[in-house]
């Protein structure tokens, strides 16, 4: 039996824990019927693991490994430390890392193949040192060994499961030493947290602005006749109605027209009409019940009789219908009609036609349809500006971006072009995210967007560069002037050039504007006149606007920056680990000098992030509680992009998700929401004890409709359950037994599940109150999760 005490000492000599071994054995006398062999493996003072090899019988011996005691850590192992056991046992199990991938993935799999392997070698000892002795024939310990081996495999096979099992949900404990007083915390800034608003993913041309109808001007084919007239579809065949484009508009801008000849035979048009219908951005959503006001312009060389409807995705049911009929001489010159169309039915593919039964001609331009239902009137879709609203953003940063610069100049967006009635707007081309915009959705509408939002508005400018080319900062005055007549038209007076544009427009007071990014992402070693550009818009817009804050694209987070500036912007795309990992990016910038402005972040990577699930938004929430502790020194935060349009993917993920006619939040906009009462609160100071690699936790201090509130929160972004346990010191008197009031966590069953339409709440906040009793400030941080508290 000593070489079964041998065997068995030299396994446990591969299994991470030699220098703490302790072997015990007793009645090793092979005179005695009943022995027992008892091998404790010692780590840090406790016990991990013991393999007991008891002797029954003469001629039943069982092997088999008992568990440690359910406090003490389980060793991991890896296939390697099966070389350790004897040769029999390698042997017996050489093919156990490759039958199944369970085993491959799980260290309790792996454990369980080495344990197996050893109680064979075990066996297999006992089986040769007994035969040595000649208890009992080769053939009854052959039956004995085969029947042993597999119930001790079945047993620790069990044992490993529960191991497993224990292990994924072991409670971790750390402690959060925060000092409660609000004379030691520091105020945190009231802009920090705010949104980024880009042209992307459709995000506002078939998204948060409301105009039905896609490419409403027919602009978007280009200036060169005749065109396409793309979404725009024709109803009918070539041998009833001709459609074409050309430069008749009466707009100086946007010249080009529709023309649309009507030739049907001698017995007439079909009873439907022929005519163009547009789907607008993949289906117009059509409410019963709600209006939808129809502005065009037309003109004819003889009476026109059209019909303008509202139909199905097909064209066979009427929605809403109304007629324009009027004489040769009503409409020989352009001439704007609009209606108001009441839906009798609901659809969210629905489609605008124009049709008519009369032959002739015909010219259509500016055709818009609005919904009369938007937030005050100003052309915002309701639910998607809900979805702002709900994250109480303190600032909103736009119109980009890479949008602000287009791949080329040309192609840039030129806040001049569009302002004024939206009729005169020509459009331009996105040539970065590959789409046409009327431009509906403005500069004015901008900061309306912002007022409504109640967000200071933050306004990208370009600072002559795009993607492909770059102004020399000799030549870069017409750019600087630009700025200065937007800044003027943002805030100047009525009477003003510009702000008189702005007053014509509805909006005679001046919009709020205190900040002003030059550029976007242009302090790249390939712009090498960006530093120059920057100097010269900075010096110009500080002569006339003293008070405003000027953002730089240069980092300055880990050495100063060389040039003036209020702000720096920071930008930061990683996989989530990496994102979350992080979360210590400002301990160390300098407190001095300008203040960082992290306008872009979130967590992007195929094989991780996806299209936005948890392990995403979890990556996102420690990289924003470091932010929240930096506050300090970053003064703004956004993450990036805020929509997109799922029929036009341009970019993943994305905070808010949507169609023509629903919607939903990524994980990643659900985080946001946990900061709503960060901006303008006092950050206390906290210290983490324990293991806390994978926390991350902040408290700060709030006010809410007259009470005073204390705010926990804290990521757990490990597979282990955390027992996070809260000391305060500082407290007021009157508030030493205080007690969580809300408690709300983030999580799901899988890091990588992810919301959709068929599923838009499967990962959301769940939220209850009066969580904990008074005094008692224990929380249990569930696995993958984010967790709020006020106490």
């Amino acid at each position: 039996m000593l070489e079964v005490v041998s065997s068995v000492a030299s396994y446990l000599d591969h299994r991470n824990c030699s220098t703490e071994v302790r072997v015990g054995v007793h009645h090793l006398d092979d005179s005695q019927q009943n022995k027992s062999f008892t091998f404790k493996c010692h780590r840090d003072g406790n016990e991990i693991y013991s393999i007991n090899a008891l002797n029954f019988h003469p001629h039943e011996t069982v092997v088999s490994e008992a568990a440690a005691p359910a406090s003490a850590p389980h060793v991991a192992n890896s296939m390697g430390s099966a070389s350790a056991a004897p040769p029999v046992a390698n042997m017996a199990f050489a093919s156990c890392n490759s039958q199944s991938k369970a085993f491959q993935e799980s260290k309790s799999a792996k454990d369980f193949c080495v344990h197996v392997s050893s109680n064979f070698s075990i066996i297999m000892q006992m089986y040769l040192a007994m035969m040595d002795r000649k208890w009992c024939s080769l053939t009854f310990l052959t039956s004995i060994c085969l029947i042993l081996f597999l119930l001790g495999s079945y047993a620790a096979y069990e044992h490993f499961r529960r191991v497993d099992a224990r292990e994924d949900n072991e409670k971790h404990y750390v402690t959060l030493q925060v000092e409660a007083s609000n004379a030691t915390g520091r105020p945190i800034p009231e802009t920090l947290f705010g949104i980024f608003f880009e042209e992307i993913n459709h995000a506002g041309a078939g998204g948060l602005w409301a105009e039905l109808v896609s490419n409403r001007g027919f602009e978007a084919g280009g200036q060169i006749i005749p065109s396409s007239i793309w979404p725009w579809s024709i109803i009918g065949d070539e041998s009833t109605i001709s459609v074409v484009t050309d430069r008749s508009s009466c707009f100086e801008r946007n010249k080009i027209a529709l023309r649309m000849e009507v030739f049907c035979n001698s017995s007439g048009c079909p009873s439907e009409g022929v005519g163009v219908y547009n789907p607008g951005y993949w289906g117009m959503n059509i409410e019963e019940g709600k209006k939808y006001k129809v502005t065009l312009y037309v003109r004819s060389t003889g009476d026109i009789d059209v019909s303008v409807s509202l139909t199905s995705s097909n064209g066979s049911l009427t929605l809403a219908s109304e007629q324009i009929i009027a004489l040769a001489s009503e409409v020989s010159k352009w001439t704007k009609k609009e209606m108001l169309l009441e839906a009798n039915g609901t659809d969210d593919g629905a489609r605008l036609q124009l049709t008519t039964t009369k032959n002739g001609s015909i010219w259509f331009d500016q055709v818009s349809a609005m919904p009369v239902d938007t937030y005050k009137g100003h052309g915002f879709r309701n639910d998607l500006f809900q979805m702002m609203v709900d994250l109480k953003p303190r600032f909103i940063r736009f119109p980009g971006g890479c949008y602000v610069e287009g791949d080329s100049l040309s192609n840039a967006f030129h806040w001049k072009e569009t302002v004024g009635a939206w009729e005169e707007r020509p459009g331009h081309f996105g040539d970065v995210w590959n789409y046409w915009t009327d431009d509906g959705l403005g500069q004015f509408e901008f900061f309306q967007l912002a007022e409504d939002l109640g967000a200071a508005p933050i306004w990208v400018l370009n600072s002559g560069m795009s993607h492909n080319d770059q102004v020399e900062t000799a030549r870069i005055m017409p750019f600087v002037q630009e700025a200065l007549d937007g800044i003027e038209f943002a805030r100047g007076d009525a009477n003003s050039t510009w702000g008189s544009v702005r007053a014509a427009m509805g909006h005679p007071t001046p919009f709020d504007l205190k900040y002003v990014a030059v550029g976007n992402e242009d302090c790249l070693q390939k712009y090498t006149y960006y530093k120059g550009n920057y100097l010269v818009f900075y010096n110009a817009i500080k002569k006339a606007y003293p008070d405003i804050k000027i953002i730089s694209n240069c980092d300055g987070s880990s050495q100063p920056l060389d040039h003036p500036a209020d702000y720096y912007d920071f930008h930061v795309y990683k996989p989530s680990k990496e994102l979350f990992s992080m979360s210590h990016k400002f301990d160390n910038t300098s407190r001095d000098g300008p203040k960082a402005f992290v306008s872009e972040y979130a967590a992007k990577s195929e094989t991780d992030a996806n299209k936005g699930n948890l392990l995403a938004a979890l990556g996102e929430a420690g990289f924003l509680l470091g932010l929240e502790k930096n506050s300090d020194v970053v003064g703004m935060v956004s993450y990036a992009p805020l929509f997109l349009n799922t029929n036009d993917r341009r970019w993943l993920p994305d905070a808010i998700v949507f169609n023509s006619s629903h919607l939903y939040g990524t994980p990643s906009y659900w985080v946001q929401q946990f900061f709503t009462e960060s901006s303008g609160a006092t950050l206390l100071s906290s210290t983490m004890e324990g293991n806390s690699s994978y926390v991350e936790a902040s408290a700060i201090s709030f006010q809410s409709n007259g009470s005073d509130y204390i705010q926990i929160k804290a990521v757990n972004f490990a597979n282990v359950t955390v027992e996070l346990k809260v000391k305060m010191t500082g407290l007021d008197s009157s508030n030493t037994k205080a007690s969580a009031k809300k408690k709300k966590v983030l999580t799901s069953a899988s890091v990588m599940d992810e919301n959709s339409f068929s599923n838009p709440e499967m990962i959301t906040p769940q939220e209850s109150l009066g969580v904990m009793p008074e005094g008692n400030l224990t929380f249990v941080l569930p696995p993958y999760s984010f967790s709020l508290f006020d106490i």
